[in-house]
């Protein structure tokens, strides 16, 4: 029987490209994105692959009716063996004149639709006593990066979730490795929230960070990656 991944932020940047790398590696889909047109587009381009491809339109940054949502999609698909928590947001702005409001939207999407979206696969893959969950984090959560408070703090709470669920999670069979990559070229530095000049022809590749997502995905059952930090090879970002 095939695998199913549950991939958020699906419809562009990283997400998409792990999309791609799943289909190729013969895992079911389920695609989660806000915009339901880039979701089925991407979905056109993977037929063919030999998978069940499954989208879905959704704002994970509305917690209050996320859960519900999840476990519709969860019902209607059936349980997930791989998870993987890519959806977020970039965000710049020094900490002592952030809007609390602005603080709380980085939060809540970046970290707390995570925890959503753990909770949502859990019973599955307890029940089946094997699962995988990967979460996207980056090297901010490991450095002090002027102006990226809010983004960083989300991604370091992303790492420290991920280790307290490795361990609450373990005796279930359940795997959890987080990614954290340096400066990777995608849509994230274009959206109005992040003011941002770096340089991105030396930016990772959402391919390269896909591969890394897989790689962890395919270990065998009794290995796993607490973390990858990932860089790109010309030097630090």
């Amino acid at each position: 029987m095939r695998q199913r991944v549950l991939i958020t932020g699906a419809s562009s940047g990283i997400g998409r490209a792990t999309a791609f790398l799943f289909a190729q590696a013969g895992m079911d889909l389920v695609l989660v994105s806000r915009s339901q047109s880039k979701l089925e587009a991407l979905a056109a381009e993977l037929q063919g692959k030999g998978v069940s491809i499954v989208t879905h339109a959704l704002d994970l940054s509305q917690l209050t009716v996320l859960p519900q949502q999840l476990a519709a999609i969860i019902a209607d698909v059936g349980p997930v063996d791989v998870l993987v928590n890519n959806a977020g947001m970039g965000y710049t702005g020094a900490l002592g004149t952030m809007p609390l409001a602005d603080w709380q939207r980085v939060i809540d999407l970046n970290l707390s639709s995570v925890l959503a979206c753990i909770q949502a696969v859990l019973p599955g893959m307890r029940q089946q006593g094997q699962g995988t969950i990967i979460s996207i984090a980056s090297v901010a959560a490991h450095n002090a990066f002027p102006d990226w408070g809010a983004y960083s703090v989300s991604k370091a709470g992303l790492v420290t979730l991920s280790q307290i669920l490795a361990v609450e999670e373990r005796e279930h069979g359940i795997r959890v490795t987080v990614v954290s990559p340096g400066a990777v070229n995608t849509p994230l530095w274009d959206t109005d929230t992040v003011q941002s000049d770096f340089s991105r022809s030396q930016m990772l590749t959402p391919e390269i960070v896909a591969q890394a997502i897989l790689n962890a995905a395919q270990l065998p059952a009794n290995a796993v990656i607490d973390e990858i930090r990932l860089m790109p090879s010309g030097g630090a970002l």
